[in-house]
């Protein structure tokens, strides 16, 4: 199983003057389900190198198990300092891709033209694709094989409106996910703010927030066993 991880390589939390990046959960918890299943993992990001950590994420509160092994954890912290360039990946050298989020996704990830390429190209050969919290941002542009947007009429979920409100950032985003799912005529659905809760749609994953971060990988995993 060769597995693409793409992170964000955004780091300005709008003009706030405050950092944002990756959240750690998101990128630890699905990164050791899948390496502990076999997965031969590749990290990626728009600019390649290191990403930026959102400081939040690192914050005491927000450590979990993943996180903590992470921390303890060399080799894994040198791969995600030397991610490839995403321009420099081909989709056919994988069977699935995870999108982890965090703000910076928003900003990046939304706009980015390989970042869109990977995701038709995965969908174009029905291939897993994954995205947790603010990931999704990924399918702002992406459109299915008939110029539709890649999500209309697909079961999807993201960060909510009201998680959005709740950490004070509705105003600070250069949009909201859930109105732009919408917007894109996904089927969107969400459970309580900050619990976990994933939806599978074919061999597209979403999870809504950082505590779905691990059993959205979950499910990417049995997708790739099936």
């Amino acid at each position: 199983m060769n597995v693409l991880m793409v992170l964000t390589s955004h780091d300005r939390l709008g003009d706030t003057g405050e950092k944002t990046g990756f959240w750690l959960e998101e990128f630890a918890a699905p990164y050791y389900v899948l390496l502990d299943a076999g997965a031969d993992i590749t990290l990626a990001s728009p600019k390649g190198g290191q990403p930026p950590l959102d400081p939040k994420s690192d914050a005491k509160e927000a450590q979990t198990p993943a996180t903590e092994r992470f921390k303890s954890d060399p080799d894994a912290q040198r791969t995600l300092a030397a991610t490839t360039p995403l321009a420099d990946i081909r989709a056919e050298d994988y069977d699935a891709v995870f999108f982890p989020g965090g703000h910076g996704p928003m900003w990046d990830l939304a706009e980015s033209p390989d970042a869109r390429r990977l995701v038709e190209a995965f969908a174009a050969n029905d291939r897993p694709i994954g995205a947790v919290c603010h990931a999704p941002a990924v399918f702002r542009r992406t459109l299915a094989a008939n110029g539709e947007p890649l999500v209309s009429g697909r079961r999807v979920t993201g960060f909510t409106n009201s998680e959005e409100d709740g950490v004070g950032l509705s105003q600070v985003v250069p949009f909201l996910l859930e109105d732009m799912l919408k917007a894109n005529g996904a089927l969107y659905e969400k459970g309580a703010d900050q619990q976990p809760y994933v939806v599978r749609d074919g061999a597209l994953v979403t999870g809504q927030n950082p505590a779905s971060s691990e059993p959205a990988a979950r499910e990417l995993l049995k997708l790739l066993k099936a």
